[in-house]
């Protein structure tokens, strides 16, 4: 099995294996459907490179991993480190979606709206001993 094989699980993530792991395969599914969704990278060594990804724009990054038990593609919408909306896909074409969606502006509410499976992070103010 090569290394790829075995890092994605072949059971749950088939069609990421050819590719060479999430971030081409999802570079691939965009441009099959004319989504514009930048540049696409995944970390350079170990077991993340086949099973990560991640998206800069402007606005923020969006993260991208893999359910290990399931399948499932986790999202994480992130402006100056801070996740601001996060969900789970069933489908790798819902996650080019939601990122190209962040990366044309779509508003965190908007994009909740569109993409149910997406949720805003509740922000709570912190408390001032005064």
């Amino acid at each position: 099995m090569s290394d790829v094989s075995v890092a994605l699980g072949v059971r749950l993530y088939p069609d990421l294996v050819e590719p060479g792991g999430l971030a081409p395969a999802l570079g691939q599914t965009a441009a099959a459907h004319q989504l514009d969704i930048g540049e696409v990278c995944a970390p350079e060594q170990g077991r993340g490179r086949f099973t990560s990804a991640e998206l800069t724009s402007p606005r923020g990054v969006v993260c991208v991993s893999l359910g290990a038990q399931a399948r499932y593609f986790m999202i994480d919408l992130r402006i100056d480190g801070e996740v601001q909306a996060r969900g789970d896909a069933t489908d790798l074409l819902q996650v080019a979606q939601v990122a190209a969606a962040w990366r044309t502006g779509t508003t965190l509410a908007e994009l909740t709206v569109r993409y149910p499976f997406m949720e805003q992070m509740r922000r709570h103010p912190v408390a001032h001993a005064g």
